[in-house]
C-alpha cells in the first residue's frame, strides 16, 4: 500500500508523530533501511522531504522523489516541506521523535533541532538502518509477485536515467570494438553432487555419497571467459601451480577463445575449490590455495606479460581474491600504463575470507567492492551506506563506483566534471537465485566491455544487472554470450513498457 502524499499546509494533522527527514534524490537500500528502523520506533511515520532549490545538483524534483518514497508503502504519510524549515516543522508538528540519518551528526544547524525537540518535550534519534547482508523477502511474499516487484523497480530505475532497450542491446553490440586485459586470481570451481546418507554413527557429521562432479573456471579467469562471450576481444595475465588442475585452465580458455597470458609458479597449486551440495543446497566448500607474494622470478614475467598486452588494450581489469598474484610493483606497472595508453582501469577485490583493502586501488575508472568490503577498507561499520559509498569514493579518487549488495541488486556512483556525485540504484533481478557465486564477475565483465567500448555508466549498469540475473540462474560459473544477455533484455518487454506508460 503506497504511503500519502500531503502539502505542508496539513502539517498539524500529524502531531505527535515519529518524523524523519532528507532529500532522498535517489531512493535506495540505504534509505529502506533507515525508514524502516523509524517505522518501528512509533505507530505513525512522517517523513519529510525537502522542496527544490535551483542551486540542487539532483534531477528529481520534490513530486518525484516524494513519489518513489511513497511507493515503498514503510512510511503512513509523505509531507512535501514548503521552505526547508525543520525548526518551522517541528514547531507545527510536535514530534514525540525525530530520526536522521548518521550524515546529519555533521550538521552544524543540528544542535538548535535537538534543544527545540527537547523543549517540546520530544527526542532526537540519528540511525543509519541496521546493516544486513541476507533478504527475508521469500518469508513475507511470493517468488511470482518478488520477482515482478523488481522488475517494475528496475524499468522506474532506466526511466529515470532515460534508458531505453535499443539503447542498451546498441550498447552491447559495439562490445566487439574493444580489447581489454584481465589480470588476477584464476580459480578452478568444482561441484561435487551427492545423497544425503544421513548422520554419521561414529561421530556427529553428515554422511553424502558423491555422484557426479562438474569443473568451471572462476576467479579472474571467468571474468575474462564474460567479456569473450560478450564478443570483446580478452587476454588473461595469472598464475597457476605445476600441477593437473592447470591443465583444465589451459583447456578451458583454448575452448572459451580467452588469450592465455597465464605465468606458471610451481611454488603453488593452482587454486581448486570444491563445493559439495545436496539437492542444490551447498553443504561446504574445501579450498586448496597458497596466499604467500609471488616471488621476485614470476612477477618478472608477469610484468612482461603486461607490458606486451597493455599497449593494444583500452583497458585493464583486476580481479583480486589476495591471493598474492596483484603484488605492489605489479599495481605500480598497471598504473604506469594506464596514463601512457590512455587505458581505463576497473578494480574488484574480495575479502570475504582473506585481508585486502578495496582502498589500494587509487584513480580507477571503476571499483565494484560490496557494502562488507567496503566498511573494513574504510574500518567503518556505523556510518550509513550513501557516508560509506562518498568516503570511499572521495578517499579512491574513483571516477565511478558499483556498491554491490547483495540480493539488494547494487548501487552505482558516477562522479561528474563539476565533483558532484550522482547515483542509481538497480535491483537484483532474479528472486530466488540458485547460485550467487557468479553474479560479481560477471557485473564486472559487462561494466569493463561497456565502459571501454564508449557506453555510460548508467546504460552499463542496467545491461549489468541483466548479466548478473542471467548469472545466478545456475550451479556454477558459466560464461554468458551476447545473445543470451540481449535475450534477457527483451524478456523484460512487458514489465518495461507497462511502466514506461504509466
Amino acid at each position: 500500500m503506497n504511503s500519502v502524499i500531503v502539502n505542508q499546509t496539513e502539517a498539524n494533522n500529524l502531531i505527535g508523530c515519529v518524523l524523519g527527514y532528507g532529500h532522498f534524490s535517489t531512493v535506495h537500500p540505504g534509505h529502506i533501511r533507515y525508514l524502516k528502523h523509524a517505522r518501528g520506533l512509533g505507530s505513525r511515520l512522517v517523513v519529510a522531504v525537502i522542496g527544490d532549490s535551483e542551486s540542487s545538483p539532483y534531477p528529481f524534483s520534490q513530486k518525484e522523489r516524494a513519489e518513489a518514497l511513497s511507493l515503498l508503502g514503510i512510511a503512513d504519510t509523505i509531507l512535501l516541506m514548503e521552505d526547508d524549515n525543520l525548526e518551522r516543522l517541528i514547531d507545527e508538528v510536535k514530534p514525540v521523535l525525530l530520526v536522521l540519518g548518521n550524515e546529519f551528526r555533521k550538521d552544524k544547524n543540528i544542535e538548535k533541532i535537538i534543544r527545540l525537540q527537547e523543549l517540546r518535550g520530544g527526542a532526537v534519534c540519528f540511525h543509519a538502518g541496521d546493516v544486513q547482508y541476507a533478504t527475508t523477502d521469500l518469508l513475507v511474499s511470493t517468488e511470482d509477485t518478488i520477482a515482478e516487484n523488481k522488475r517494475k523497480v528496475f524499468a522506474i530505475a532506466c526511466r529515470r536515467q532515460s534508458i531505453g532497450k535499443e539503447g542498451m542491446v546498441r550498447c552491447i553490440e559495439k562490445f566487439s570494438t574493444c580489447r581489454i586485459a584481465v589480470l588476477g586470481d584464476t580459480i578452478i570451481d568444482q561441484y561435487a553432487a551427492c545423497e544425503a546418507l544421513g548422520m554419521s554413527a561414529e561421530a556427529p557429521v553428515i554422511v553424502v555419497k558423491e555422484l557426479e562432479k562438474k569443473t568451471f573456471l572462476g576467479g579472474a579467469g571467468i571474468v575474462a571467459a564474460h567479456i569473450t562471450a560478450l564478443g570483446a576481444k580478452c587476454d588473461l595475465v595469472s598464475v597457476i601451480g605445476q600441477d593437473s588442475v592447470s591443465e583444465i585452465v589451459r583447456v578451458k580458455l583454448k575452448d572459451l577463445r580467452v588469450g592465455d597470458e597465464v605465468e606458471t609458479d610451481p611454488s603453488r597449486p593452482t587454486t581448486f575449490k570444491k563445493r559439495y551440495i545436496v539437492n542444490n543446497q551447498k553443504l561446504f566448500r574445501v579450498s586448496r590455495l597458497e596466499e604467500h607474494v609471488l616471488d621476485g622470478v614470476v612477477e618478472d614475467k608477469i610484468v612482461k606479460r603486461l607490458l606486451k598486452i597493455g599497449p593494444h588494450a583500452n583497458g585493464i581489469v583486476i580481479s583480486d581474491f589476495v591471493y598474492g598474484v596483484i603484488t605492489p610493483r605489479i599495481l605500480k606497472v598497471v598504473r604506469k600504463l594506464a596514463i601512457k595508453h590512455n587505458l581505463m582501469l576497473f578494480g574488484d577485490l574480495q575479502c570475504s575470507s582473506q585481508v585486502g583493502s578495496i582502498a589500494k586501488y587509487k584513480d580507477f575508472s571503476l571499483l565494484c567492492p560490496n557494502e562488507k568490503e567496503a566498511r573494513i577498507a574504510l574500518c567503518d561499520k556505523n556510518n550509513g551506506l550513501e557516508q560509506i559509498s562518498q568516503k570511499l569514493i572521495q578517499e579512491t579518487g574513483c571516477k565511478g563506483l558499483i556498491m554491490k549488495l547483495g540480493s539488494d541488486g547494487f548501487i552505482t556512483y558516477e562522479r561528474c566534471l563539476n565533483g558532484s556525485v550522482r547515483s542509481q540504484a538497480f535491483p537484483a533481478l532474479c528472486s530466488n537465485p540458485i547460485d550467487v557465486a557468479g553474479a560479481g564477475d560477471s557485473l564486472l565483465a559487462v561494466m569493463a566491455a561497456g565502459l571501454t567500448s564508449g557506453a555510460d555508466i548508467m546504460t552499463t549498469s542496467a545491461i549489468a544487472a541483466c548479466m548478473s540475473a542471467l548469472a545466478v540462474r545456475t550451479m556454477g560459473n558459466r560464461p554468458i554470450s551476447k545473445d543470451d544477455l540481449i535475450r534477457y533484455i527483451h524478456e523484460l518487454e512487458p514489465t518495461w513498457e507497462s511502466s514506461f506508460h504509466e
